[in-house]
């Protein structure tokens, strides 16, 4: 099996190679140099200052008084990211960690976490897979910093407190497009994508988008294995005054001998980071989740100034695996013992909005209006069986020098249903809302003023036995005010204090009480900043204060528990800047400091300390550089750096501050009048070995140097 993917590795990069060297100009025809400044000008546009708000629809962001941007498909191509984790590494607010005990990416906004659950598709909570999202299958990855309560909702996972992400559906523009992409990383992992796009109809009116994605292979982390396959199927019809839309989509990922993250257990310092490709995780860990999903949505223009929407969506999860847990019990030496899992899980989630929008004017002041409602229903079906949670005779390590262990024997804990699991609990979430947007001075003033009233249902059960075991309905209502002031077309300052409501966490995979929910919580943010769109560039700056329950998972001599502890208060300021100063300089660059502070712990034993897992500050530049002396070729390079972190409550434990490089180049050319662009990157140039996160208070290994590779040619 080694010999055969050596073999068509090898195969693959000859042919890659032999299509660099031959795609010359010399074999273009005559038009070939407006066909290369053509694609070059394409991969330009990376950061759209826009995206959507929720309940107050799709908006500029000069125009609100929140802090809003999107990366766009271009971005996504031309970085090659295997997951959205690394989308949202470009940007300076956003760090990503791994989940507990599992392989879900976990995002830190503004120094909160953001699970995958609490992504939104279109803006719909409860679509999005749950774990791993492949971004192949978007137009446009949608950031929001700050709380959206009022926005988007109550977030389903307890989670999008520091912000919300929003994945925007690829849909046919007025441009066909045909695309082809075959792909490599290291250290052996293959893959092609297409995307096919047409409009039909006298006008346009009809609409087909199909693009799908195939990769698999070893990682640059030794010995660890990916793939993914994604499908995704978008059909819309417009007139002039209806729109709809029907977005499909299939994704199914399989990690196997993932490396794990690192739980401290009773040691006293941090550990040294081994080396940057080291795997101590076992070759029996592996986790597959297939999900199928969808979102059909419909818009109706009642008047030219009033709309009519609404949407629905559902998502259909199955997740299976075997889990292992790292613990490390000697900072110096490594040493260390493996525990190990069983979780299958089922997710069958439903969601619909509807609402209008509209606006009018009574004499000199305007008004924007938005009236609606939404529900959704998650269903968590899981059962779960655990391996000892102390050493023994067979399962130590060490975490400078793994060793494979037996997989244990999981007689530790058992419930439930291995075969076929029972549901764990269900949740219904809905809510009604209402905003007015005042203008004033033709604009130059706008308030939002908005509430809306939400209703949390939730049912508990047994999963061995399916009792329900417990039940809470709960109400609260979640306003926002925020104020714009524009004193020229180009700069807007503004300040809001919008409150954040989630379903209360949920005990995870890996520990004793995983599936245990606590009650829902009210958060408060405050704001203010300011904004700048020049042309060539542009700027934001924010200000924000936001406080969130404390969560924890506490490592103890029965195994770890996820509890909460407290308040988290987090004060910062964030600085981001996009644009392109000079023909063929592009940059995305931006800052982000926090001061996260815990307050009313038990006993307030630790008050005032720093809090878990969020970094002093974090710093990004991205640059590419368009050659003129060399048509079709593009550098692009690309450093982050992030702060300390702590890693426990009594702040004994940190983190040291880490640097990362990315470096890469891209060429454009024509061949028979098709644009074909070859890409090289190389992230972690020097391989630097470093724990990039402890959120949660257990370390997560950042990632080895990694090459890439792809080819896309446009029909």
């Amino acid at each position: 099996m080694l010999r055969t993917r050596t073999i068509f590795g090898r195969t693959a990069l000859t042919a890659l190679a032999f299509g660099i060297v031959s795609a010359t100009p010399a074999y273009a025809q005559e038009s070939a140099d407006d066909i290369i400044v053509t694609a070059q000008k394409e991969n330009e546009t990376q950061v759209l200052r826009k995206g959507s708000l929720g309940a107050l629809g799709d908006k500029d962001a000069l125009a609100v008084p929140f802090s809003i941007k999107a990366y766009s498909e271009a971005l996504i191509l031309n970085q090659q990211p295997l997951t959205l984790g690394q989308v949202l590494e470009n940007d300076p607010s956003v760090r990503t960690s791994l989940g507990f005990g599992n392989a879900s990416e976990q995002f830190v906004i503004r120094g909160f976490p953001l699970y995958g659950e609490d992504i939104a598709i279109d803006g719909l909570y409860g679509v999005t897979p749950r774990q791993l999202v492949s971004p192949e299958l978007y137009d446009q990855v949608q950031i929001l910093n700050g709380a959206s309560a009022f926005l988007f909702g109550a977030a389903p996972g307890g989670t999008a407190l520091g912000g919300t992400v929003n994945l925007q559906p690829k849909r046919a523009k007025d441009q066909p497009i045909t695309r082809a992409t075959v792909n490599y990383q290291s250290d052996e992992h293959f893959g092609g994508a297409f995307d096919f796009g047409r409009r039909f109809g006298d006008d346009g009116q009809f609409g087909v988008r199909i693009n799908g994605a195939a990769r698999g292979g070893d990682t640059s982390i030794d010995d660890e294995y990916r793939s993914s396959v994604v499908l995704g199927a978008a059909f819309d019809w417009r007139s002039d005054r209806a729109r709809l839309s029907l977005d499909l989509a299939f994704q199914r990922v399989k990690v196997r001998h993932m490396r794990p993250m690192v739980q401290l257990n009773g040691v006293t310092a941090v550990p040294d980071a081994p080396d940057a490709d080291t795997n101590f995780g076992q070759d029996w860990n592996y986790t597959t989740i297939r999900d199928v999903f969808g979102i059909l949505k419909f818009e109706y223009d009642i008047t030219d100034d009033f709309m009519f929407y609404a949407a629905g969506g559902a998502r259909d999860t199955a997740e299976r695996g075997v889990y292992q847990g790292f613990q490390l019990t000697d900072a110096a030496t490594g040493d260390a013992f493996v525990t190990g899992s069983n979780i299958p899980r089922n997710d069958n989630n439903e969601a619909v909005q509807a609402g209008i929008r509209g606006k009018f004017a009574t004499g000199p002041i305007t008004h924007e209006i938005n009236v609606g409602g939404s529900q959704s229903s998650y269903i968590n079906r899981n059962a779960y069986e655990f391996g000892p949670f102390v050493r023994n005779a067979t399962n130590g390590n060490n975490l400078y020098d793994p060793v494979q262990v037996t997989m244990p024997a999981f007689t530790a804990l058992r419930a439930g249903d291995l075969e076929d699991p029972n549901p764990a609990n269900r949740t219904r979430l809905s809510s009604l809302f209402a905003s007015d947007t005042i203008g004033a001075l033709d604009g130059m003033v706008e308030l939002t003023v908005g509430l809306r009233r939400q209703n949390i249902f939730y049912r508990a059960y047994n999963i061995t036995t399916g009792a329900r075991t417990s039940r809470y309905k709960e109400s609260a209502t979640t306003p926002v005010v925020g104020l714009v002031v524009r004193p020229t077309e180009t700069v807007s300052l503004y300040a809001n204090r919008i409150e954040g409501l989630v379903q209360g966490p949920v005990a995870g995979a890996g520990t004793i009480n995983v599936g245990e929910v606590f009650p829902p919580f009210k958060t408060v943010q405050y704001e203010v900043g300011g904004k700048v769109a020049m042309g060539r560039f542009n700027a934001s700056l924010a200000l924000f204060q936001t406080d969130r329950p404390q969560t924890l998972n506490e490592v103890t001599p029965q195994g770890t528990v996820f509890t909460l502890n407290g308040q988290q208060r987090n004060k910062g300021v964030e600085l981001s800047l996009d644009g392109e100063p000079m023909d063929g300089l592009r940059i995305i660059a931006g800052l982000s400091v926090t001061d996260a502070k815990q307050r009313r712990t038990t006993g307030g034993a630790t008050d005032g300390n720093d809090a878990i897992g969020v970094p002093e500050y974090t710093a990004n530049a991205n640059v590419e550089w368009d050659l003129g002396f060399l048509p079709g070729v593009t550098l692009t390079g690309r450093i982050m750096q992030t702060g300390k972190q702590m890693v426990n409550l009594t702040n004994t434990l940190q983190l040291p501050e880490w640097t990362r490089f990315d470096l890469g180049a891209r060429y454009v050319v024509a061949v028979a009048d098709k644009p074909v662009t070859f890409r090289f990157n190389v992230d972690n140039v020097a391989n630097n070995s470093y724990w990039a996160s402890s959120l949660g208070g257990y370390l997560v290994l950042g990632m080895p140097r990694t090459f890439k590779t792809s080819a896309t040619i446009e029909f």
